[in-house]
């Protein structure tokens, strides 16, 4: 795999020389502009907005817009003095519990290994993170860009995940986005919703959720390679809306039991089909994997 990133990480006096590899892999399906008469690839040129001319490459500076259209340039030397000093360092700054980092300023994430020199400390600090259940709080910059990110474990690698800064999070409550007044639910609504959360409450998998629309597109991609006509089904009309909330609570939550009851039916299923294939073995019955909301 590509080595994105290669640096060490700092752990007091304790330097770890690391690599960073990509943990993601973007598959979202994309599409080429194309012009209908021949299929020929669109492509853009770099024009001036002032008179619409074509710009060079050896005529472009880079700018920021403190006012409308008012600029101040900097020239390539002078952007990299301001470059952090940190560019080939991850510098840990604390170590905090992962439940009081909020999720929404998670932004990417990536696997960190040791270079064959640094295994022994990488070993070392991973098995004290483990010990006490905690995750790093660091800094690092990729691509001239100084990130906060936190470290943690996955099995036995390093996960970093850059983050945003915290003036990047926009702060905002139902009255700034002019909602109007939410209403108080009723105990009897709130007991059926509690109901229906206990009967989807399950273990995570992620395997079990696939991306459908990446599917279908792939499937009519080679679908129209092989010359075959694209069937569209028609989806089936939107179910009538149910206007009680509380009929609606209700009516999820024996549909979620009945899901629960099919799971658990098709895992007995399993489990005898499993006996009559290997005569006489002595299997354990299978169930579904459910945690009960306390």
């Amino acid at each position: 795999m590509r080595t994105l990133w290669k640096g060490s990480l700092s752990f007091g006096l304790v330097t770890i020389p690391v690599r960073l590899y990509p943990a993601t892999d973007e598959k979202s399906v994309s599409f080429n502009q194309l012009r209908a008469s021949d299929h020929s690839r669109i492509g853009y040129q770099r024009v001036a907005k002032a008179d619409g001319e074509e710009v060079g490459y050896d005529e472009i500076v880079k700018g920021y817009e403190y006012e409308p259209d008012r600029y101040v340039v900097f020239e390539p030397d002078e952007l990299d003095a301001l470059k952090p000093p940190s560019s080939r360092a991850i510098d840990i700054l604390q170590f905090v519990p992962l439940e009081q980092i909020d999720p929404i300023y998670f932004q990417r994430s990536y696997y960190l290994a040791p270079d064959p020199a640094g295994a022994k400390a990488y070993g070392l600090l991973s098995r004290a993170m483990r010990d006490k259940s905690t995750v790093a709080v660091c800094k690092i910059t990729l691509r001239d860009k100084e990130h906060l990110a936190t470290l943690r474990l996955r099995d036995d690698l390093f996960v970093l995940e850059t983050m945003f800064w915290p003036d990047e999070i926009r702060t905002l409550s139902l009255a700034d986005l002019d909602v109007g007044e939410v209403p108080e639910p009723r105990r009897q609504e709130v007991q059926m919703a509690e109901a229906l959360i206990e009967n989807l409450t399950e273990d995570f998998e992620p395997t079990a959720y696939t991306d459908t629309y990446r599917q279908k597109v792939l499937e009519a991609v080679r679908a129209k390679v092989e010359g075959s006509e694209i069937t569209v089904v028609e989806e089936a009309g939107e179910p009538a809306a149910v206007v009680d909330l509380l009929e609606a609570l209700r009516q999820s939550v024996e549909s979620s039991r009945r899901r629960g009851d099919t799971a658990a039916a098709d895992g007995e299923a399993d489990v005898e089909d499993d006996g009559q294939r290997d005569a006489g073995a002595e299997k354990p019955p299978k169930t579904t994997s459910r945690k009960k909301a306390s």
